[in-house]
Order: C-alpha cells, then structure tokens, then sequence
C-alpha cells in the first residue's frame, strides 16, 4: 500500500491539492476531518480539552467552540503544543483507523493530509511526502483575503507553524502553488504521475491484496511441505 503524506501551510492550497486527489480516484485521509470527530461533545478528547482549558471554550450546546480555542492556541505556544499534545494520541488512532478501512476495501494508494505531518512525526509513515509551497508574500495575502484578518492577525497564524521553507526540504516533491490554478493544475499532474507509478514490491505487500498473495503462498508452501515430509 502506498500512503501520500501530503501537508503544506496555512493558505498554501493544500485543501485545494487533496480535493484534486479525491478526483483523481485516490481516497484521502484529512486528518482535519479526524480533528473534528475527537473534539466532538463527550468524546475523551472533548474531556482532556475542556479539563484543561475550561468550560469557557463551549457554546452553548456544549461543543467546543473551535474558532476560539484557536485564537487561544495560536496566540500561545506552550497552549499550542498542550492542545497537540491532548489530542496527537486521539487523532493519530483515528487516522490509523480510517487507513485501517481503506486497506480493508484493497486500495492500493491512499493520501493522508496532514497540517502537522513532520511535527507529529507520522512523516515515518508515508513515501512519498509532498509539500504544497507557496511564496511568503503571497501566502500572506491569499490568508488574509480568505479570513479577513489583519498583517498581524495573519502572521500570527503563519508563525505558529513550522515555516514552509523547512517543510520544503523534507519534502520528495514540491507542488508551488505560487502561481494561478491552471499552473497549480500542471504541477498537480507532474506529481500525480510519481503517485500512480507501479507499485514497488513492498509497497504491494502492504496492501489487502499484497497480504492475501502472502498467506496463499505460506499456506501453499506448508500444504507441498507437509505432503514431502509425509
């Protein structure tokens, strides 16, 4: 099975990238969608959370108002990274669990989409990992134009997270999404092309169909060795 990891920053189109992968036929894993789901009311994320940042952060039918917590955690590093902390054992079971069905229906390739895929370390997990970049000048604008907020507002919200520059370098393939849609579109199908070669050997043997090719050839090889040894 071949897992994508694929991230990027905050307003570097990497929504619009994982939308091209779901019409392109490779089902993703948005590990923002897993995000949601543990922060749901009553769920144990939902209890670390509200433990630790207080009942102040619910609306008022008791989930979690999340543009708040937010505002809370990108203002404040070391709440940023108790936040993460709290929910990276919630969120990462939930992402293993929705690879876990995918593997269960035989897809051979997949794409987990991930904001904090080196921070969270599940980089390890995934070959390749493709970085959507974009210039910081122009992440700057299309993030302020998108959320109307201030220069500063949007700054804050950049510099929370690991600079795009270093994720680049981590990276197996860049997408730049400094330019228009139709030029995001042809580095989209460049890197498409990496992401549908042939499956290696080993990647095969991760998939559903890899593993049931495996245990008829175990379960072959014990039945021919049974019949010499009797």
């Amino acid at each position: 099975m071949r897992i994508v990891g694929l991230t990027g920053g905050i307003g570097s189109g990497k929504s619009t990238v994982s939308n091209l992968f779901k019409a392109n036929g490779i089902p993703v894993v948005d590990a923002d969608v897993v995000a949601r789901n543990v922060l749901k009311k009553g769920t144990g994320g939902w209890r670390k959370v509200v433990a630790a940042f207080g009942n102040e952060i619910l609306i008022p039918s008791g989930e979690v108002d999340r543009p708040k917590l937010g505002q809370i955690v990108f203002n404040d590093p070391d709440k940023r990274q108790l936040l993460n902390r709290l929910l990276a054992p919630y969120i990462s079971t939930g992402i293993l669990l929705e690879v876990f069905k995918l593997w269960m229906k035989g897809c051979k390739t997949i794409a987990l989409d991930v904001p904090l895929l080196f921070e969270a370390n599940m980089d390890k997990w995934t070959k390749p990992i493709i970085v959507v970049w974009v210039d910081p000048q122009t992440q700057l604008e299309r993030l302020m134009s998108r959320d109307g907020t201030t220069a500063e507002e949007a700054n804050s919200r950049i510099n929370a997270q690991m600079p795009l520059d270093l994720k680049k370098t981590k990276a197996d393939i860049v997408i730049d999404n400094s330019g228009s849609l139709d030029d995001l579109n042809e580095r989209f199908r460049e890197a498409l092309a990496d992401v549908k070669k042939p499956l290696t050997w080993a990647e095969f043997g991760l998939c559903r169909d890899g593993a049931l090719v495996a245990f008829v050839s175990i379960l072959c090889g014990v039945i021919i060795c049974r019949n010499v040894f009797l």
